[in-house]
């Protein structure tokens, strides 16, 4: 199943919980002819947001937002490329934005979420647009810097975590191999000099207690990874929220 045919299907009605979810899956979820809404449009499911473990402390992030950006190759004639960047300027343009919003449900732009259009959505939207007017939302952090080469480490990641799902090795065995596996593909990289800046640089392989002890490092293993849950009644969450963005 690829992203764009996964996107629709919680809308089916089969599905009581998807752990991942990207703004643009949305629009999908809002149709009063879906399985997920009733007869006048509303929503039966909500948004919450990702749950925090035991080795989340106060102030860290809690997951990640796509941010895109726009890629204008040297090699395309200045002409094209030129209409390419009035494009790009058009797409992200105050009107054109609020109206990609209203419609495609990916914001971009602060205004936009706070624009009266949004305030009539809000109730069709699951919490989306609470979310996104609290100060909950820098909680979730840009994905900074692209991945060098992208295509030839994302298999990586399967490779070494499929073993793991099937209990063929352990989960410490498989992100080993993970690691080694992208150490190893960004020493060819470097050595291949084939980026201009931003060169991928790895550091000497060291003891794990050499990083552990350094500030801002990896949290050494806790004696109890899986302590007692608490969930937050969602209404209450909710109305934290909107008394947030109330204040923005």
């Amino acid at each position: 199943m690829t992203f764009g045919e996964a996107g629709p299907v919680p809308a089916q009605g089969h599905i009581a919980q998807q752990i991942f979810w990207y703004t643009a899956f949305t629009a999908d979820m809002t149709d009063p002819a879906v399985a997920v809404t009733d007869d006048e449009g509303n929503p039966l499911w909500r948004m919450a947001p990702s749950p925090t473990g035991p080795y989340w402390e106060e102030g860290m992030k809690v997951g990640y937002q796509d941010v895109g950006a726009w890629t204008f190759f040297d090699s395309t004639p200045e002409d094209r490329r030129t209409a390419a960047w009035l494009f790009g300027q058009f797409t992200v343009s105050k009107t054109v934005s609020l109206e990609k919003l209203m419609h495609g449900l990916t914001p971009i732009r602060e205004s936009d979420i706070f624009s009266e259009q949004m305030t009539e959505m809000a109730p069709k939207l699951g919490g989306l647009v609470e979310f996104y007017r609290s100060p909950n939302e820098s909680n979730w952090t840009p994905t900074g810097t692209n991945v060098p080469d992208y295509p030839r480490m994302a298999p990586l990641w399967w490779q070494n975590l499929a073993p793991v799902m099937s209990g063929e090795v352990t989960p410490q065995e498989g992100l080993d191999k993970l690691a080694a596996d992208m150490d190893s593909t960004m020493n060819r990289l470097a050595r291949a000099n084939v980026f201009d800046s931003y060169a991928p640089v790895l550091n000497e392989e060291q003891d794990p207690q050499y990083w552990l002890d350094q500030e801002g490092s990896p949290k050494p293993k806790l004696e109890n990874e899986m302590p007692q849950g608490t969930t937050v009644p969602y209404d209450e969450m909710m109305e934290a929220w909107m008394e947030a963005g109330t204040r923005q």
